[in-house]
């Protein structure tokens, strides 16, 4: 991966996230800078990661080849106008990891038509385990595609998509898609202490059951999912009622319609800012 000089432009979990996977992989910390309003984050990350901090960021793009643009987006047209108004920003590849806001968009709040990558990382990326969806328009030379994928690598999976659209799809089928499962656990859980377990060991039962089953998948990529179904069910037998319970009462058609939800929803959010 080139080793450019990296600037962050606000201090939340992603950019910690993303950071922290950097350095893991050996990317220089004196090459990377973080800007925040607040000391607090900053210092952590100084103190955790050795890079260099600001609280301004006009000095943090001052000395940037690539901008990260982290903030959260009802703050990003005040953060890119300052920026648009006092920094020299010809030449540097900006990378959005701000959900609902278009890159044309983006291009308008930094005043010029900039090198601009969208990407949309989940919060596994925290562990490393994310997936990030990744647009850029046809104007964006090979090397600033092969970096921002390099960038996104370090904490997960990457998918780019043609058109810009579809950053809504991955949201819907990853972005939002941790929080499908938790709610599932959640309901299994509950069921569990319900039967007589304790609230420790339902939780264990169904995070461990998540946990090697999502393992499993990766382990098999060659099966289909329902391939990996039919491997734990019998004929007859309890998995196989409990699967034929969730599809006649339409799971199918209940996670179709959840996934369209949050496309709908990614849809009117590029419409508020």
């Amino acid at each position: 991966m080139q080793h450019r000089h990296v600037s962050f432009i606000g201090a939340g979990n992603m950019t910690r996230s993303i950071i922290s996977g950097l350095i893991k992989h050996g990317y220089p910390a004196d090459k990377i800078t973080a800007s925040n309003p607040s000391m607090p984050k900053l210092e952590a990350l100084a103190q955790d990661f050795g890079i260099r901090i600001t609280q301004s960021n006009h000095e943090a793009v001052a000395t940037a080849e690539v901008v990260v643009l982290g903030v959260k987006p009802q703050l990003m047209e005040t953060v890119c106008t300052d920026l648009a108004e006092h920094c020299q920003l010809d030449g540097k590849l900006f990378i959005s990891i701000a959900a609902g806001i278009l890159t044309d968009r983006l291009k308008r709040m930094l005043g010029g038509d900039y090198q601009l990558i969208r990407t949309m990382p989940n919060t596994p990326s925290a562990l490393s385990k994310g997936l990030t969806g990744l647009y850029a328009g046809e104007d964006i030379a090979q090397h600033d595609r092969d970096f921002a994928g390099a960038l996104m690598q370090h904490v997960g999976e990457i998918v780019w998509v043609a058109k810009e659209e579809d950053i809504n799809g991955v949201i819907a089928a990853a972005g939002s898609s941790p929080a499908y499962f938790f709610t599932f656990l959640h309901g299994m859980q509950q069921e569990a202490e319900r039967m007589g377990f304790d609230h420790d060991t339902a939780r264990l039962m169904v995070q461990q059951a998540m946990l090697g089953a999502a393992e499993m998948v990766c382990a098999n990529p060659q099966l289909e999912l329902t391939e990996l179904t039919a491997q734990v069910t019998s004929k007859g037998g309890t998995t196989a009622k409990a699967v034929e319970y969730f599809l006649e009462n339409g799971i199918n058609e209940m996670v179709a319609g959840a996934m369209q939800a949050a496309v709908r929803r990614a849809g009117e959010m590029e419409k508020l800012f």
